[in-house]
C-alpha cells in the first residue's frame, strides 16, 4: 500500500533512534522488509531465516517466554494514560502503562479493545502504536510488536467511525460476491495498517450449521461449508494484500456449538468425517490462500481428541491435526485465555504450559499475566517444556512480524491516517457492499418498495443495542434519519428488545395515522415480547415492515403476526441499516440471498426458506 512505503520518510527522531537500535542488534534497516512468498528466492528466505535465528540466539529465555504472549493493557496512550487505566493496569497488571508492561514482561503483541480505551479514533490509535512499537525496540533485544485486534466488522468490532465499518460475515455470504469479501478485506486492513494494527483476528471460518449458536451465528459466512471457504480465502487475501496478518479463526470450528465458550466448554459432536465435510474447508482454504496465523477454539471435540481436553490445549488436534494433517505451519494463536471454556478444567497456572505443548504459538490474554508469564518459565526451567519449543513459536513469530514489514519498519504517522481511514471512496465502496447484501425475505401485498407519495409518513420503532464499535446508531435514529434523507418524513421511537406493556402501547398509539411502521427486530424468540409488538402494530391496519438487524432467524419467529414484509441485515452498524432503507425505498432492489436455512418456528425440522431464498423487485 503506498501508504506503508511514504512512511519511511516520517520517522520522528525517537523512532529513526529506536531503528537504529535495531541496527546496532546487528539487523541493517530494511533487511528484513520483503515479505516471504513464492517468488522469493531460497537464498534471500535462508538470509533471512539466519538474521532471525541470530535474534533468537541473543534473546534471554525471560525475553523468550515473554515473546509468546499478547496482552491486553488499559490506556490511550503507551505512556501516559489516564489515571483510571493506570489504576486499572496496575490492579490487572501490577504495571501502570503498556510501555512498563513491555517492558517488565517482554511481550511479543498487545490486543486492543474499546472497552480499554485503546481506540478512542484513528489518530490516537496511531500514537499508541508508536508508542507502544517504541517500547519494544528500547529493549534488550529490541523487537518491533504485533498489534492486533477483533475487526471482524458486523457485530464484532473495536475501531469504528471515522474509520470504514463494513458488512459483516453473514452479510457478506448473502451478497455471495467473493470480490466483495476481498474488497472489504482489503480496505478494513488498509485502515487498520494505517493505525498500526498489523494482525487482525479475522476472518470468522466458522461454518454455522446450528441457528441456536449464542457466539458465532452471524459472524459466520453462513451454513455451507465450500461458500464459507471461498468467502473465507477471498477475505484472507483481500486482508493479507493490505501487508497485515490475517487470522481464521476458531480451528477446529466453532459453528455448531449450543454452548458459549466465554462461559461454558462447548462439545462438537461431530464424526471425523462430518469434522471433515463440515468444518475443516474454510481452514483448509484459508491455508491454501496462505493464511499467516489461526486461532484455537476453546472446544472439545471427543472424535478428535478423545480425552476431554478443549482444542486450544489438545496435541492430537493442534499439532496431529493442523500442522500435521493440513501441512500449517503459520503463527498458532489461542483464543482468549481469561474464557471459562479453557479454564473449566485446569487452572490458569497450567493453561499456557499445555497450550504451548499441544503446538500454540501466541498466549493470547491471559486473566493474570504475571500467573502465566511465570508458569511458562518455570516449566522451562524445570524441563517441562524445552527452550528449543519456545524457540519453534518464536521462529514462527518473528517470521511473520518479517513479513509484514516491522523490522523495516514498524511505526505510522498521521498523514498516513489522513490518507487512508474513512476516506471518500472507502465510506462509498462500502455502501456498495452493504446494498448487495439485504435480503427481502416476505413481501406480502407488494408492500414493498414503499413509494414516498402513498406512505410517506412513517414511524420507527424496536430494539436499539449498542453499537459494536460505540460510534454508530442507534438503529431506530438511523433507519429514521435515512428514510427522512430520501424524503420520507420517520418519527423515532426506541422500544428495545423486550419491550412492555406500556411501551407497546405508546408505539400503537405513535401508529395512529402513520403510512407504515417499520420495526427493527433483534433475535426474536417464541416468548418474546417484540412479537406482541408486532402483533399489536400489526393490528391497527398500517403496514408493518420488519428489519432483523442481527439473527435472519426472526422471520420464522414473527409468523402470524400479520406484518406485511421482513428483511436481514445481519446487523446494525450504520452502513447496513442504511442500505436496508435504499431498498425498502426502492432506491436499489434487493439482491441477498440467504446463506443459512431458516426452519418453522412450530417444527424446527421443516426448512421455511432455504439457503438461497431471497425475493426480488
Amino acid at each position: 500500500m503506498h501508504h506503508r512505503t511514504s512512511r519511511r520518510t516520517l520517522l520522528t527522531a525517537t523512532a529513526a533512534t529506536a531503528v537504529a537500535a535495531v541496527t546496532g542488534a546487528g539487523l541493517a534497516p530494511g533487511a528484513l522488509a520483503a515479505p516471504r512468498s513464492a517468488s522469493s528466492g531460497p537464498h534471500e528466505s535462508a538470509a533471512t531465516d539466519r538474521r532471525i535465528r541470530r535474534i533468537v540466539s541473543r534473546m534471554s529465555l525471560e525475553e523468550k517466554v515473554g515473546q509468546l504472549f499478547v496482552m491486553r493493557v488499559y490506556g490511550h496512550s503507551a505512556t501516559e494514560p489516564d489515571q483510571a487505566d493506570i489504576d486499572a493496569n496496575l490492579t490487572e497488571i501490577g504495571v501502570r502503562t503498556a510501555a512498563e508492561m513491555i517492558a517488565k514482561y517482554h511481550v511479543g503483541g498487545i490486543i486492543y479493545f474499546a472497552w480499554a480505551h485503546n481506540t478512542r479514533d484513528p489518530h490516537q490509535i496511531a500514537d499508541l502504536s508508536n508508542g507502544i512499537q517504541r517500547a519494544g525496540l528500547a529493549g534488550p533485544t529490541p523487537l518491533p510488536l504485533l498489534v492486533s485486534t477483533d475487526q471482524e466488522h458486523g457485530i464484532v468490532c473495536r475501531v469504528g467511525e471515522p474509520a470504514t465499518l463494513m458488512p459483516g460475515a453473514m452479510a457478506l455470504g448473502a451478497g455471495g460476491s467473493r470480490s466483495d469479501a476481498r474488497k472489504a478485506g482489503q480496505i478494513a486492513g488498509a485502515e487498520l495498517g494505517a493505525v498500526g494494527i498489523n494482525q487482525n483476528y479475522a476472518p470468522d471460518a466458522d461454518v454455522n450449521v446450528n441457528p441456536a449458536n449464542p457466539v458465532i451465528g452471524v459472524r459466520s459466512f453462513g451454513s455451507d461449508p465450500q461458500s464459507v471457504a471461498g468467502m473465507v480465502a477471498a477475505q484472507v487475501k483481500g486482508y493479507q494484500s493490505s501487508r497485515i496478518a490475517s487470522t481464521a479463526k476458531h480451528f477446529p470450528g466453532h459453528g455448531d456449538t449450543s454452548t458459549d465458550s466465554h462461559t461454558g466448554l462447548p462439545v462438537i459432536t461431530h464424526t471425523r468425517a462430518q469434522w471433515s465435510e463440515l468444518d475443516a474447508p474454510p481452514f483448509r482454504a484459508a491455508i491454501a490462500a496462505g493464511i499467516d496465523s489461526i486461532m484455537t477454539a476453546h472446544i472439545v471435540v471427543p472424535e478428535l481428541d478423545p480425552s476431554g481436553d478443549p482444542a486450544t490445549l489438545s496435541h492430537p488436534i493442534l499439532t496431529g491435526i493442523l500442522r500435521e494433517e493440513l501441512g500449517y505451519d503459520g503463527v498458532v494463536v489461542t483464543d482468549a485465555l481469561g474464557m471459562e471454556g479453557v479454564r473449566t478444567k485446569y487452572g490458569d497456572e497450567r493453561v499456557p504450559v499445555l497450550a504451548l505443548k499441544a503446538g500454540v504459538d501466541q498466549l493470547l490474554n491471559p486473566p493474570n499475566l504475571a500467573v502465566a508469564w511465570n508458569a511458562v518459565l518455570r516449566a522451562v526451567k524445570s524441563g517441562e517444556l524445552t527452550e528449543a519449543r519456545l524457540d519453534e513459536s518464536i521462529l514462527r513469530i518473528l517470521r511473520l512480524k518479517t513479513k509484514l514489514g516491522l523490522f523495516d519498519n514498524p511505526f505510522v504517522s498521521h498523514a498516513g491516517v489522513d490518507r487512508t481511514v474513512g476516506t471518500r471512496a472507502h465510506l462509498a465502496a462500502a455502501d456498495r457492499i452493504a446494498e448487495r447484501t439485504t435480503t427481502l425475505l416476505a413481501n406480502d401485498g407488494a408492500v414493498l418498495p414503499l413509494s414516498r407519495r402513498s406512505h410517506k409518513n412513517l414511524l420507527v420503532v424496536g430494539a436499539d443495542p449498542a453499537s459494536p464499535s460505540g460510534t454508530t446508531g442507534p438503529p431506530t435514529t438511523t433507519l429514521a434519519t435515512a428514510f427522512g434523507e430520501l424524503g420520507f418524513a420517520a418519527t423515532a421511537l426506541s422500544t428495545g428488545t423486550a419491550p412492555s406493556a406500556s411501551v407497546i402501547a405508546r408505539a400503537v398509539e405513535a401508529a395512529r395515522g402513520k403510512d407504515a411502521v417499520v420495526v427493527a427486530t433483534y433475535n426474536v424468540t417464541a416468548s418474546s415480547s417484540q412479537r406482541t409488538l408486532v402483533s399489536a402494530l400489526a393490528a391497527t391496519g398500517v403496514p408493518v415492515i420488519t428489519v432483523a438487524i442481527r439473527n435472519p432467524y426472526d422471520v420464522a419467529q414473527l409468523a402470524g403476526t400479520g406484518f406485511a414484509a421482513n428483511l436481514a441485515t445481519y446487523s446494525w452498524t450504520d452502513v447496513e441499516l442504511r442500505a436496508a432503507v435504499r431498498v425498502i425505498a426502492g432506491r436499489v432492489a434487493p439482491r441477498g440471498t440467504l446463506p443459512v436455512p431458516v426452519q418453522r418456528a412450530d417444527d424446527p425440522s421443516r426448512v421455511l426458506h432455504p439457503v438461497g431464498y431471497g425475493l426480488k423487485y
